[in-house]
């Protein structure tokens, strides 16, 4: 008889993802052979915009992410410039981007350290106390005095974490959610104290990512060579583009961009559309540009096994993050796999705390850091930009000058998606086919692919009705019968 195991919670993600997989033997090996990822709580942001005044999207917005609050912060900004036909000043679009680039540090560093490292390691002996214990554990884990010295390095980046988030609130205000970001531009003011403070945290940052990150992302590299080969997917890769270089939005630090199929290709944002054959929402909500999305639930719906819309470019499935940006940028083409979305993603660190030691040099303290501007009467626009775990898009309509209308996007999104209308695997479904799994009471394999993607389903789905219990993630796994 098939087995069925569940694993609830999984740990080491943001948010409540439940994950199915079915395990068979293929070839001699057990492998998966189906997965299914649902997001299991209701979002709910585009209905509590409805009605508000627009200049309150780009603080409420932040809320949907405790981890990413920024990149929402500048998705809606973006889109608030957009509506209003204002152009921050280049003090206002500098700040921004060393904003976004600290809340990209500070994630970065988050992910691999304290959310996804732990499944290459043997930690016992190391971090024997809960949350660390109990754990999945396999015989091919790193050990001895290597893992002893990327414990040490976790703790480490706990405090490299926090004078990220330090950095950021220097121009922020405060961090994890800004409050200096506006429809114009920003509100602090620029100083050289201010200039020589946050340039002293991103040096000591960038110390650390140079000689101890990038070393420890390479060690974890070596040590698990066939991971280089699982979790691949169907390798179509999509970036919006961010970091602002002048006032054109064309320059950018990441261009938008694709890789489709095989072939690199530009970026349309009218190719994307959402469906919901199998999502819990209205069949009236699929099939739509997110600038006409509805968000109307159908929890009932009996097809439905997420509250994740399946977006999608072109008709196609696109997975997002840093090895998307690196990968359609010419920074990064080794591969797509669970270690490439890892070394892509410290590569990236890297390359964004290099430009902002540049940014601060284009400072002006005194000038300008926003543009005045007007609550517009009637007009329909939208804000793309990049969060540290991929694409993320907010479109706006605005009537009587209130929110009439407001969709959200984000990176989980896509890549936690369930099939679409198409029966088209999402990007993590897809990558978990073919995942071998040694021990199917501890599929510490199927982990190892999901925590690649890095998934923030606090960011894909916000609401959870009160009084009900919701797991952080289950893995059903059903071995074949032999």
């Amino acid at each position: 008889m098939a087995t069925t195991i569940t694993i609830d919670p999984v740990t080491r993600i943001e948010g409540h993802l439940e994950i199915e997989v079915t395990v068979d033997d293929v070839g001699g090996e057990q492998q998966v052979v189906d997965a299914r990822s649902s997001g299991t709580m209701f979002r709910g942001f585009e209905i509590i915009l409805a009605g508000r005044d627009p200049r309150d999207a780009a603080q409420y917005t932040q809320r949907i992410c405790g981890v990413c609050p920024v990149s929402h912060a500048m998705a809606s900004c973006l889109t608030l410039d957009s509506a209003f036909g204002v152009t921050p000043p280049d003090n206002g679009r500098i700040l921004r981007n060393l904003v976004l680039g600290a809340n990209f540090i500070q994630s970065h560093l988050l992910h691999f350290y304290h959310l996804s490292v732990l499944d290459f390691i043997d930690t016992t002996g190391l971090l024997d106390l809960s949350p660390w214990s109990p754990r999945y554990a396999s015989p091919d884990m790193i050990g001895g005095t290597t893992a002893a010295g990327l414990v040490t390095n976790y703790l480490s980046a706990l405090q490299m974490r926090r004078k990220a988030h330090q950095m950021g609130a220097i121009f922020g205000g405060k961090l994890p959610c800004t409050g200096s970001f506006v429809v114009g531009g920003c509100t602090e003011v620029v100083t050289a104290e201010k200039v020589n403070d946050f340039r002293t945290l991103l040096t000591e940052l960038r110390g650390f990512i140079d000689a101890v990150y990038l070393a420890d992302v390479a060690t974890v590299a070596a040590a698990f060579p066939t991971y280089y080969q699982t979790g691949g997917g169907d390798g179509n890769l999509l970036a919006f583009g961010a970091f602002d270089l002048d006032s054109s939005g064309t320059s950018k630090l990441f261009n938008a961009g694709r890789y489709t199929s095989g072939a690199p290709g530009g970026m349309d944002a009218a190719q994307i559309a959402e469906y919901v054959k199998y999502a819990w929402y209205t069949d009236a909500c699929g099939d739509k540009h997110p600038a006409e999305g509805l968000t109307v639930p159908d929890a009932d719906k009996p097809t439905g096994y997420s509250w994740l819309k399946a977006p999608r470019y072109a008709s196609q499935p696109h997975e997002l993050g840093p090895l998307a940006r690196m990968w359609v940028n010419g920074e990064y083409n080794n591969g797509v796999s669970v270690l490439d979305r890892i070394a892509a993603r410290a590569q990236e660190t890297q390359l964004i705390a290099n430009a902002m030691d540049g940014w601060l040099d284009e400072l002006v303290p005194g000038a300008p850091v926003y543009a005045d501007s007007r609550v517009p009467q009637q007009v329909t626009s939208s804000g793309l930009t990049e969060a540290p775990r991929g694409a993320l898009g907010h479109w706006m309509d605005i009537d009587n000058s209130v929110i009439s209308r407001y969709q959200v996007i984000t990176p989980t999104n896509w890549n936690s998606s369930p099939r679409d209308d198409a029966d088209q695997l999402g990007p993590t479904e897809a990558a978990l086919l073919g995942t071998p799994v040694a021990d199917v009471n501890q599929p510490i394999e199927v982990l190892r692919v999901i925590h690649s993607f890095d998934p923030c389903l606090a960011c894909a789905v916000h609401m959870v009705r009160p009084g009900q219990r919701s797991g952080g993630a289950r893995v059903l796994i059903r071995p074949g019968i032999a």
